[in-house]
């Protein structure tokens, strides 16, 4: 069977057609990967902190706006994969405190879209709250709670933690990956820890694990 000049004509414009709409969808995901790889790295990515904590979940979480130094910035983060279940779960178990190194004014707007009106998010530590060394922020766990002994932080960064290695949980850092399980992988951990006396004694034995991020 012959095809048609007029036929021909049709089927090439709508192969052009795919591969530019195909085009178009490559540059605009390469634009969300971006704007979310720039808030992961100032800071949202809100570490739970058994008494401790957050964290993101898949699709995005549209923050609105918030002025810094009399300019408005509008921000887009995403949620983790499976952390409104994660907060839901963990804080029946523990109180949770938010503690990041983020600019107060960012970090409380992105931890009221955590907590959702749930009040599990009510204390929260900034960047004020850290101690700046060589550089970086580290986060002082005794401002949380006196005693140590019940107080875990859930950290991509072993440098925020450095003063408190034996109170930490390492875990790796996320961009975009809607198939990630970290959060539900440590469920088991922290359902245990709950009924340890010391946690320190639990977590000093995991220390290797701080290298691998």
């Amino acid at each position: 069977m012959m095809r048609t000049p007029g036929l021909l004509g049709l089927r090439g414009f709508l192969a052009f057609t795919a591969k530019l709409w195909s085009f178009l969808l490559y540059l605009l995901r390469r634009q969300v990967r971006t704007v979310s790889v720039r808030r992961r790295q100032g800071a949202p990515y809100i570490q739970p902190r058994v008494q401790g904590g957050g964290v993101w979940e898949g699709g995005s979480l549209r923050g609105g706006g918030v002025v810094i130094d009399k300019h408005p910035v509008r921000f887009f983060v995403h949620k983790r994969p499976h952390v409104d279940f994660f907060l839901e779960v963990v804080s029946q178990w523990y109180e949770l405190v938010v503690f990041t190194a983020s600019m107060e004014i960012y970090g409380s707007a992105v931890a009221d879209k955590l907590d959702n009106n749930r009040g599990v998010l009510r204390r929260r530590f900034y960047r004020q709250h850290c101690t700046l060394e060589l550089g970086s922020y580290i986060k002082d766990l005794s401002v949380v709670h006196s005693d140590l002994s019940s107080v875990v932080i859930l950290d991509n960064s072993p440098g925020a933690y450095r003063s408190h290695p034996d109170n930490a949980i390492p875990i790796k850092s996320w961009f975009s990956d809607p198939s990630d399980t970290a959060l539900l992988n440590l469920l088991p951990m922290l359902d245990a820890l709950r009924f340890t006396a010391d946690v320190r004694s639990v977590l000093s034995r995991n220390l290797h694990q701080h290298r691998l991020w």
